[in-house]
């Protein structure tokens, strides 16, 4: 069955699992970098950032911190700006 979410769903649904995915860290990662940039994407950025969800954290972090080189289909402008982390506000 096909996916019947409207743009706003999907957006609603990315805002959820990028604030939900298990650790403090990665949740200021994804959650951090969805809420600074998610208001002005295309339907392509919004795809780029579903499929970057389905990535392991481990995985993210490292191509975020460029510990590791991410994969062709992640890698580009979108995660350029998340290799900034000036999105992550963290509480003291």
């Amino acid at each position: 069955m096909p996916d019947a979410l409207t743009f706003e769903g999907r957006v609603a649904r990315c805002r959820f699992r990028a604030w939900h995915r298990g650790t403090r860290e990665a949740d200021y990662v994804f959650g951090g970098f969805f809420d600074r940039y998610h208001a002005d994407w295309t339907a392509e950025e919004l795809s780029w950032f579903e499929a970057l969800l389905e990535e392991e954290d481990v995985d993210v972090l490292a191509w975020a911190m460029q510990a590791r080189t991410a994969p062709p289909h992640i890698d580009g402008p979108l995660l350029e700006r998340m290799r900034k982390l000036d999105f992550v506000d963290i509480p003291r």
